[in-house]
C-alpha cells in the first residue's frame, strides 16, 4: 500500500476552518517496524471520526499519519513519543527510534506548519479574522468503567491558549449554540477548560496570529463509541456533525460583528 501523504488541506472560501489533526493513522515503514504498540491500541489513542466532522467547514486540515510516528499538537521538542509517560505509559518502540527516523518525522512536522501557515495567510487577504475548529475526541473508559460526567464533559471546550476576553463573543456564540442544539431530544454537556485547555497547535494559532485568527479546541468523549472494541454508533456520529454545522451561522454573525 503507498503510502499516505503526512496531511491532506482542502481550500475553502469561508472565515471558518476545521482542523482534525489527530485523525490520521497512516506510518512510515521505517515507525511501522519499530512500534511496540498494537494496531488497536494506537487506534484507541487517535482521534476517529474528526475528519468526517471537519466536512462542516469548507476549509479543512486532516492529519493523516498517525500521532504516533508524530504528534502535531504538541510542541516540536515533545513531537515524538520516545518514552512510555510521553504517550499515556504505552510502550510505543520495540526500540527507541533513531535520530534519522527522529529528524525524518520533525521534517513533517515542520511542513505541516509551513502549510498550515500558508494556508491561513491566504484566507487572512480575504478575511479579516478566522476561526479554527480544532476537533478532538478523548477516552474517558481507561480503567474500562466510565469515568465520572462531573469531571468529563461530552464535549470539552478548550481556551486557554487564547485571549479569551478578546475573542469571548465569538467563543461564547459557539458554546451556547452547541447547548442549544437540539440532540436526539436532549441537550448535549458542554463546558469550558473542565478536562483540556487547547494543545500546541492552537497555542501556535495564536502566537503567529494575534488577534486575527481564533482557534477553539474541540474534545468530543467516545460517548459515541466503545473507545476499546471499536464499535461506534453511527447516527451519534452524524448528530454530532449536525450540532457542529448547527454553530457556523452564528459564528459567522460574530466574525462580522467584530
Amino acid at each position: 500500500m503507498a503510502l499516505q501523504p503526512y496531511s491532506i488541506f482542502r481550500r475553502g472560501l469561508s472565515p471558518i476552518v476545521a482542523a482534525a489533526i489527530h485523525q490520521g493513522h497512516d506510518t512510515r515503514p521505517d515507525v511501522e517496524c519499530q512500534l511496540a504498540i498494537d494496531d488497536t491500541a494506537r487506534r484507541r489513542e487517535e482521534d476517529p471520526y474528526t475528519a468526517e466532522w471537519a466536512q462542516v467547514a469548507a476549509t479543512q486540515v486532516i492529519g493523516v499519519r498517525s500521532r504516533f510516528e508524530v504528534d502535531l499538537n504538541r510542541p516540536r521538542d515533545k513531537a515524538v513519543y520516545l518514552a512510555p509517560e510521553d504517550a499515556w505509559g504505552l510502550q510505543v518502540w520495540k526500540l527507541p527510534p533513531t535520530p534519522i527516523s527522529v529528524a525524518e518525522s520533525l521534517r513533517e512536522y515542520d511542513a505541516f506548519y509551513r502549510a498550515v501557515e500558508d494556508l491561513i495567510r491566504e484566507l487572512l487577504v480575504e478575511h479579516d479574522r478566522i476561526v479554527v475548529y480544532d476537533l478532538h475526541t478523548y477516552n474517558h473508559r481507561r480503567e474500562r468503567t466510565t469515568a465520572d460526567p462531573a469531571t468529563h464533559p461530552e464535549v470539552n471546550i478548550g481556551t486557554r491558549t487564547m485571549d479569551r476576553d478578546y475573542w469571548g463573543p465569538i467563543v461564547d456564540r459557539f458554546i451556547h449554540d452547541l447547548r442549544g442544539y437540539d440532540f436526539g431530544g436532549r441537550k448535549l454537556d458542554v463546558r469550558e477548560n473542565v478536562k483540556f485547555y487547547g494543545g500546541h497547535f492552537g497555542r501556535w494559532i495564536h502566537h503567529v496570529f494575534p488577534c486575527r485568527v481564533c482557534s477553539i479546541a474541540v474534545e468530543f468523549r467516545k460517548s459515541f463509541m466503545d473507545e476499546w472494541t471499536g464499535d461506534v454508533d453511527p447516527a451519534a456520529v452524524q448528530q454530532i456533525y449536525n450540532a457542529l454545522q448547527s454553530t457556523l451561522s452564528g459564528v459567522r454573525e460574530e466574525l462580522e460583528r467584530r
